[in-house]
């Protein structure tokens, strides 16, 4: 039992501490990520590294923190304990003490932070259902019939607009659609007037807007519902909300975004006096354009008048006949020409004819056939010479190395009676019989004594 245990304990993986934490490490940090959590700060240190390290607390746990230099340089307050921040942040392990902690990378006040989460979530998801879309997006009407103003009765969007609205064009109606644009009634009565104004269809262009103010101000611009009434109406909307740094989700919406109220009066009107000043100016167009379309066919009734008095019939027929003449003169020059060529044509064919004569031709044959015959003779005559000349030097270096040139010098070859060839005394034993062969004729002998040596 005690063996089977230790073989058990054996097959498990033994972890070091140091390699337990670092794997602890990384498990939190590739699975979880960057992750958002809002508390409270507390024990914030700043030491001379210019890192913060602190604790994020609630009610109920904390958790320490870290954040180092780079990041923290991007935050534009001065955080103190105490203070309820919105953090975004990497869980981690600090592996020398083994404690879980956050490495933040970013942190702003937890009111706006929030807001500002809710306003980019919105922003996203709506954008991906294509309310922002610039293809949507409906262009104003230039000369529109009448005006709607979705705004705060009692607000000063509301003078500053009327008082542009009455310096560019005096006689354009201008209808109201009072609303609350602050506070949690303000969502509803907006998406109310923009309603009543596309029941009504009294008016070609609604702004839609109010003056400045903080974020939380602001925020019933940046509801969902305010956003799809811009985007589902049927009236061209203009956005102008706040000032010019002010963005909201119903600018995104509008068909258009103005900087402020007096902007978005000042583009929805014409303005009365521009307009009288480009009629005049039109009207200066248009004189000087006639006068130099008069001036024009005036110079073009004297060229014409110049054309006709030279197409005269008569003149016509003389210029006609002179041309007449010049062609006719022309043509006999061709035809002389094309006559004198053809002739000297016709002589270089009669030459070209004479040189390929078939006479001609067989007669260089013959004396190339014949030279050629007696270029072959002499070849083969060469040929002849230079074979049999090596033919004899062949034969004298074969007789050289023949084994009957060797015979004949008194040398002999024995052999066994099977036709195997002795070299060596030890192939041989007494009294063994030979074939001994001579240059001319052959012996049969028997081994009378073996000497090795």
């Amino acid at each position: 039992m005690n063996q089977l245990n230790q073989s058990s304990q054996n097959k498990q993986q033994i972890f070091t501490v140091t390699r337990l934490n670092s794997a602890v490490r990384m498990i939190l940090e590739q699975d979880l990520g960057l992750v958002w959590l809002t508390g409270e700060l507390s024990n914030l240190a700043m030491p001379s590294s210019g890192h913060w390290y602190f604790s994020l607390k609630d009610m109920s746990a904390q958790v320490r923190c870290a954040m180092f230099k780079g990041n923290n340089r991007r935050v534009p307050f001065r955080p103190q304990d105490g203070m309820q921040v919105l953090v975004q942040a990497r869980v981690s392990l600090y592996e020398p003490r083994g404690d879980y902690q956050l490495i933040i990378e970013s942190m702003q006040p937890a009111g706006d932070g929030m807001l500002a989460l809710r306003f980019e979530e919105l922003k996203r998801r709506l954008g991906a259902e294509g309310l922002f879309d610039e293809g949507a997006k409906r262009p104003l009407p230039r000369e529109p019939r009448a005006v709607g103003l979705v705004t705060s009765a009692t607000g000063a969007a509301l003078h500053d607009m009327l008082t542009v609205l009455r310096r560019r064009a005096p006689d354009l109606p201008v209808f109201i659609y009072p609303t609350q644009v602050q506070g949690s009634a303000a969502t509803a009565q907006i998406v109310s007037a923009i309603m009543l104004a596309n029941r009504r269809a009294e008016v070609d262009v609604l702004i839609v807007g109010r003056g400045g103010g903080s974020l939380e101000d602001l925020w019933c611009f940046n509801e969902e519902a305010v956003a799809r009434a811009i985007h589902g109406s049927a009236i061209p909307v203009v956005s102008a909300v706040g000032h010019e740094v002010d963005v909201t989700i119903s600018d995104f919406a509008a068909d258009l975004r103005a900087p402020t109220p007096s902007a978005a009066a000042e583009l929805v009107a014409p303005d009365r006096s521009a307009r009288a000043q480009r009629l005049v100016h039109l009207h200066q167009r248009l004189t000087q354009a006639m006068n130099r379309h008069q001036t024009a066919a005036r110079h073009g009734f004297a060229l014409l008048q110049k054309r006709l008095d030279h197409q005269d019939p008569k003149r016509r027929l003389e210029q006609q006949s002179q041309r007449l003449d010049e062609l006719s003169a022309r043509l006999q020059q061709l035809l002389a020409s094309r006559l004198h060529q053809g002739e000297r044509r016709l002589a270089n064919l009669e030459l070209r004819l004479q040189a390929k004569s078939p006479e001609k031709l067989l007669a260089a044959g013959k004396r190339r056939h014949q030279l050629a015959e007696e270029r072959l003779h002499a070849l083969m005559a060469r040929r002849q010479d230079v074979a049999g000349h090596r033919l004899a030097m062949l034969s004298a270096r074969l007789d050289g190395v023949s084994p009957l040139a060797t015979l004949g010098r008194g040398y002999a070859i024995v052999r066994t009676p099977t036709g195997e060839v002795i070299s060596r005394a030890a192939q041989v034993n007494v009294g063994e019989p030979l074939v001994t062969t001579l240059a001319e004729g052959q012996l049969r002998v028997r081994v009378e004594e073996v000497h090795n040596q």
